[in-house]
């Protein structure tokens, strides 16, 4: 560290190095950092902080490393603790002692906070971007099954039936809160904090508004102590990604049952399945499983700096460095387990004959049942209980509904007419046509609207 050593006089241990290191993760900021210089070498010009000359050597030589590192032609010294001090080390190699003036009016604690804003405001795009190629799944998948009826369930106990697009599009409504909760974020990680200096702001006459434009951001940080130790935006992004993870492990758990002998309704796709190393027969649901698994990871890294985090006093402390790997970590995780499920949604084959027969059980209509006395007039709780004890019958004589006689239904209540009949799984999701419900009418409406959604 002998480049910034100042008071020191000796080098940092070479146990300290290696564990305040934060290079083997943050290069990834690479991009942020050099765009990030770049602006403010130009800010430095533009107020006459340093000359428009030496604006250019500065930023033609950071245009340099950045081909140099995506070319992958840079030496990462392990010694130069972070990725920033890694650049300008070596832009200081390259164009000499003018280097040194990047840095005039910047402490890497603003630098630091510049760079993790926007590498979330990309990460946040791009997760976007995977929600909409899951959604778009989804939505596919439900306009190829659009006629096909299903249980739907609580209490993982047959209910009522619901068109299989209806469920399909539960997710996508899931995930289009999702999509707004990210949108919601990245309005509070839009903000720049360059300027703010170590923790008091910078004694230059800085334009402020200049950078936050060239680096698109709507707005600048109104406090410099805060600027250098906020990291509310990286932990609500964590939250946005729990959530997020959440419902894919939801939908994970569904695809597990759904492909079990026992339902049958899905046959998941052989590039999404593995073989059993034992049993030739098993074809697995792992991918799934793993989505559901890693549900926790992210959980993981969302408490884990939400913990770092709420004892630390004002402003800058190196606990800080910790946001990165959990950042780095729950995005990747969240955006494989996107482009992953999205590919497994669109390749699933489902089984609409398992799914008819699943609907002759657990007595389903039973709810049609007692809506249709309702409509002669009961009210709903003494028709409840009337359903409750011919369904009770049913089952001591080993029936279903559609198969007891009229005059079992009468033994009942002599409300029951012939038209009871008429009482059937298609017309139980017919009969829901409300904003939101299960007919054909309300899901053609639902699909129209998510059709819009994923095209914006």
């Amino acid at each position: 560290m002998s480049h910034i050593r100042g008071r020191f006089q000796k080098d940092a241990a070479e146990a300290v190095v290696k564990y305040t290191s934060s290079l083997p993760f943050d290069w990834r900021m690479y991009r942020q950092d050099i765009r990030g210089s770049i602006a403010h070498a130009n800010m430095l010009a533009k107020q006459n902080i340093i000359s428009t000359t030496e604006a250019k050597i500065l930023v033609d030589g950071l245009k340099a490393i950045e081909e140099e590192i995506k070319n992958n032609e840079f030496n990462i010294k392990p010694e130069l603790e972070d990725i920033h001090m890694a650049i300008e080390s070596r832009l200081t190699e390259t164009v000499g002692a003018v280097a040194g003036k990047l840095h005039t009016a910047r402490s890497r604690n603003d630098q630091v906070a510049l760079d993790t804003r926007m590498f979330t405001r990309d990460a946040i795009r791009e997760i976007q971007s995977a929600i909409r190629l899951l959604q778009k799944a989804l939505v596919e998948q439900a306009n190829k099954n659009v006629n096909v009826l299903m249980p739907g369930y609580t209490h993982m106990q047959p209910a009522q039936p619901v068109l299989l697009a209806h469920h399909l599009l539960a997710y996508f409504e899931m995930l289009q809160r999702d999509y707004t909760r990210f949108e919601d974020a990245f309005k509070r990680t839009d903000v720049m904090p360059l300027g703010s200096g170590a923790l008091a702001g910078a004694a230059y006459d800085l334009d402020r508004e200049f950078v936050a434009k060239e680096l698109e951001f709507s707005t600048v940080t109104q406090n410099s102590l805060d600027a250098v130790s906020d990291r509310d935006f990286v932990i609500e992004y964590l939250s946005c990604a729990s959530l997020c993870m959440m419902h894919i492990s939801r939908m994970a758990e569904e695809l597990v049952l759904w492909s079990s002998a026992e339902f049958s309704f899905i046959e998941i796709d052989d590039s999404y399945a593995t073989p059993s190393s034992i049993m030739p027969q098993k074809k697995n649901p792992d991918v799934a499983e793993l989505g559901r698994g890693k549900a926790g990871r992210v959980y993981g890294r969302l408490m884990g700096l939400l913990t770092t985090m709420k004892g630390l006093p004002l402003s800058y402390n190196r606990d800080l460095q910790e946001d990165k790997e959990a950042l780095f970590d729950a995005h990747d995780t969240l955006l494989n387990s996107l482009d992953v499920f999205a590919g497994m949604a669109i390749t699933l084959i489902f089984n609409s004959n398992s799914m008819s027969r699943s609907l002759g059980q657990g007595y389903i209509l039973a709810t049609d049942v007692a809506d249709y006395l309702v409509k002669k007039a009961l009210p709903f709780r003494e028709a409840h209980a009337i359903t409750g004890r011919l369904v009770n019958h049913a089952i001591s004589i080993g029936k279903t509904l559609e198969q007891l006689t009229l005059e079992d239904y009468q033994q009942f209540s002599l409300l029951f007419g012939k038209d009871i009949r008429d009482i059937s799984t298609e017309r139980s999701a017919s009969s829901k046509n409300v904003i939101g419900g299960t007919s054909p009418s309300q899901v053609a409406q639902q699909l129209e609207r998510a059709g819009r959604l994923i095209m914006q």
